[in-house]
């Protein structure tokens, strides 16, 4: 059976590790790419700025030079291809580009699926919207309940175990609302 399924998501929830990225399941993502650069902010160059040249498995930079791949390594259990281009030390436009010596551009091994991802997010605009409304109440429910405080516990386990218990609630006395009491007693006896 073709089913097709869509899911957006924030960035807090994008993994990546390159788990869950969706079209191996058959499932169309829209998750932002993420910005992990000031550079834009300093006035420098982004990697936005630089364009991927898949074929050649390179970038080409603002000045019309190639950055081409130099080697992968793994960083935080990401697998990243590493480029720049020889002609950085004497490009007439590098102090935009870079304070060092080369530009050098990371690139992730799935990173053509965040692109894919990017570009189905930028033609859905009401996505984000759509996923506020729906997703973000639960969380400030559950943050008023908690009195818009801390976690009670420490450490990552127990905080989880914590934050569990609280989805937990706000699922049951939910699925109360909407079921009745009565039919989910039922439910959940079969």
């Amino acid at each position: 059976m073709g089913c097709s399924y869509s899911a957006t998501a924030g960035l807090a929830e994008a993994r990546t590790d390159g788990q869950g990225l969706g079209p191996q399941a058959g499932i169309k993502t829209l998750v932002p790419k993420r910005q992990t650069s000031n550079n834009k902010s300093a006035g420098l160059f982004d990697k936005a700025d630089f364009r991927y040249l898949p074929s050649k498995d390179e970038y080409q930079c603002p000045a019309g030079q190639r950055a081409i791949w130099r080697f992968t390594t793994l960083e935080h259990g990401l697998t990243l291809h590493k480029y720049w281009s020889s002609a950085y030390p004497r490009c007439a436009i590098k102090a935009k580009c870079t304070t060092g010596d080369y530009r050098r551009i990371a690139r992730w091994e799935h990173e053509d699926d965040l692109e894919v991802m990017q570009r189905r997010l930028e033609r859905t605009p009401q996505a984000s919207r759509i996923r506020r409304q729906t997703v973000e109440h639960p969380f400030g429910t559950i943050k008023a309940w908690m009195g818009a405080t801390h976690f009670l516990t420490k450490t990552i386990p127990r905080v989880s175990t914590e934050m569990s218990l609280h989805v937990l609630a706000y699922n049951m006395k939910r699925a109360m609302q909407i079921l009745g009491i009565a039919p989910l007693m039922a439910a959940m006896r079969a």
